[in-house]
């Protein structure tokens, strides 16, 4: 849409009073923002309720003037979300990816089922409650990275800028995670493959 407005002109219309402006940021990231909390977050009320959180403090802090345009709304978004994140495991005293087995709508999971029969539809989420688990065994650095890159598509330059390491460091993470997954998956004998 040519007449789309960019996410500073959202920002600057809802300062000076356009709330719809603020709605339209949400609706804008909502899906990736709800999917990288539901990829730690198991329980769909706690994970609706730091989604909910996410944007009071996104509105608060715009309102306040606290956030400068850089380009990166949705990395600063994704970085107060995984805040609440760190901040609701510290308080359960578990922290630790838990991944929601019932979230289907991963991108490892976008391909359309319109010709599928009911055994190839499951037999494609038992594949990606095998991947989520295989993700969640994997070392903490090197989980966030893959679900950083796979499940909210972010670059590996906003990933390197959201985590503080360089782009090479978040670059070996993603390999190693790889390497990783690919050893667990030859161990416990995984069949990645629905034909």
């Amino acid at each position: 849409m040519k007449n789309m407005k960019t996410d500073y002109e959202l920002i600057e219309s809802f300062i000076n009073g356009d709330e719809r402006s603020i709605e339209l940021l949400i609706l804008r990231y909502k899906n990736k923002v709800y999917s990288y909390i539901s990829l730690y977050i198991r329980n769909r009320d706690v994970a609706d309720d730091i989604f909910q959180d996410t944007f009071m403090k996104v509105v608060q802090s715009v309102r306040k003037g606290r956030y400068q345009d850089d380009g990166r709304l949705l990395s600063w978004i994704l970085r107060i979300a995984h805040n609440l994140i760190i901040d609701h495991f510290r308080r359960e005293k578990q922290y630790g990816l838990i991944l929601n087995e019932d979230y289907e709508a991963d991108i490892f999971n976008s391909e359309k089922f319109s010709d599928a029969n009911i055994e190839h539809t499951l037999m494609k989420k038992q594949i990606m409650r095998d991947i989520r688990k295989l993700i969640s065994e994997l070392p903490e650095d090197q989980r966030e990275v893959v679900i950083m890159r796979h499940y909210t598509g972010m670059s590996f330059k906003e990933i390197a800028e959201m985590t503080g390491v360089s782009i090479n460091t978040a670059l070996g993470r993603m390999r190693y995670a790889l390497i990783n997954m690919r050893k667990m998956i030859a161990e416990k004998n995984i069949t990645l493959s629905a034909n």
